[in-house]
């Protein structure tokens, strides 16, 4: 059962989001990884870059675009420290950065201390954040002053942090998705929780348990039923594809349907909600389940994809197409309501970060660097390919006509169209 801590926060008194051009969120708006607004070169080179800012170090968490500001997070293993770094979006200097102590103890080999991707709404800025000792959820203005701070204790995984806040109404919400199998002697296991905090405040709406199994990351996604009646749905391995309700927590119905890690991030299209689990030696699948909207409806898998379907990597979403790239470099094209496959194609390399859609065209980027850039359509077409010369883990952005890359330590502006 949820737990309530504070009186309900009404979900409808929503506050100015941030520009719709912006990219303020995992993956862009509702995670679907497609702006129309803009274009994509079909190659570039060292010298076509705007700016390029020195991160540090190495890491997989995303760039967001905000207010004109790039945010992300920063590790550095040596001081033992993260920070949360903001940028001007159209010089790349530094506006601010806010370090704390970090330390982290064992990483999965593709994982980085700061692994995280940053949200934003009009005024303020979410972050979040762990190690063994402390589960970090950070509120700050976009000066960079610290509004509110919130530790939720221990974090137990065998590969480390990696999920994202998701702003919905008055509400932050946080997968809280624990370590409860495959344990060294020793460990305790985690307690997996969805939690809800007040925006403006960081004070618990809701907290709802979950069951603990595998450490799941997917960003929580949001589904407004025919009613106006909004769910937070998700995945991980234990509950299968779940929904709970926006305003009070409680668990409305869940499908199990995965047989392994759920990595990505939902999808919501329509009534269904599309997810995928996997591992590292394969096994991976694409799941879709129509959404109940009342208590006599029962969950229903609609379609499933065993083959080319991603673990990592969250499809990208353009009219009613996926587009995805799974671990190993098959690209593919599929039916969003049937799973009907467009297309399947090999590219080669392999694949961490998540495809995004600019108008026409499709960007994937393998983790040793190579961009490729294919025609989102259905038919397939290769329109180009750049080496970027380092490796990628992080999943770009894209606003007011700028790519905004994070290569080896880097993150790198390229300017695509005047925005």
């Amino acid at each position: 059962m949820p737990v309530r801590i504070v009186a309900e926060s009404p979900l409808s008194q929503q506050s100015a989001t941030a520009n719709p051009a912006s990219w303020s969120e995992f993956h862009g708006a509702h995670a679907q990884g497609f702006t129309a607004d803009g274009s994509l070169p079909k190659r570039w080179s060292e010298d076509d870059y705007a700016w390029r800012h020195d991160t540090g170090d190495y890491n997989v968490g995303s760039p967001i675009v905000a207010n004109n500001h790039v945010v992300f997070l920063a590790s550095d293993v040596k001081k033992q420290t993260i920070a949360v770094r903001a940028l001007d979006l159209k010089t790349g200097q530094l506006a601010w950065q806010r370090p704390y102590p970090h330390h982290v103890t064992h990483l999965h080999s593709r994982n980085t201390a700061a692994s995280s991707t940053a949200a934003a709404d009009a005024t303020h800025i979410f972050c979040s954040w762990s190690d063994p000792e402390h589960t970090m959820l950070k509120c700050f203005d976009f000066d960079g002053n610290e509004i509110w701070s919130r530790d939720f204790g221990t974090w137990q995984s065998q590969h480390g942090f990696g999920t994202s806040p998701r702003i919905f109404g008055s509400l932050v919400i946080l997968f809280n998705s624990q370590q409860g199998e495959q344990l060294k002697p020793g460990d305790t296991p985690g307690q997996s929780r969805m939690i809800a905090v007040d925006r403006n405040t960081g004070e618990t709406v809701w907290e709802t348990p979950l069951k603990t199994t595998r450490t799941c990351y997917g960003v929580p996604a949001i589904f407004q039923g025919k009613d106006g009646a909004a769910q937070v749905i998700n995945a991980n391995t234990g509950n299968g594809m779940f929904g709970l309700d926006a305003k009070t927590g409680e668990m409305l119905w869940s499908l199990p349907v995965f047989g392994a890690r759920c990595c990505s991030t939902p999808l919501v299209v329509g009534d269904l909600a599309i997810a995928t689990a996997g591992s590292g030696g394969g096994g991976n699948h694409l799941v879709a389940v129509r959404i109940p909207q009342s208590k006599n409806e029962q969950p229903e898998q609609v379609y499933r994809i065993d083959r080319g379907s991603p673990y990592v990597p969250t499809p990208a979403k353009k009219g009613n197409r996926l587009f995805m790239v799974d671990d190993k470099g098959i690209a593919s094209c599929v039916d969003v309501t049937s799973g009907e496959t467009i297309w399947k194609e090999r590219i080669g390399g392999n694949f961490g970060a998540s495809p995004i859609i600019v108008d026409d065209t499709m960007l994937i980027i393998s983790l040793d660097g190579k961009a490729t850039l294919l025609r989102a359509s259905d038919s397939f077409e290769k329109l180009g390919q750049v080496d970027l010369g380092g490796p990628v883990g992080a999943t770009p952005a894209y606003s007011n006509g700028r790519l905004l890359l994070r290569v080896g330590n880097e993150i790198r502006c390229l300017e695509t169209s005047k925005g």
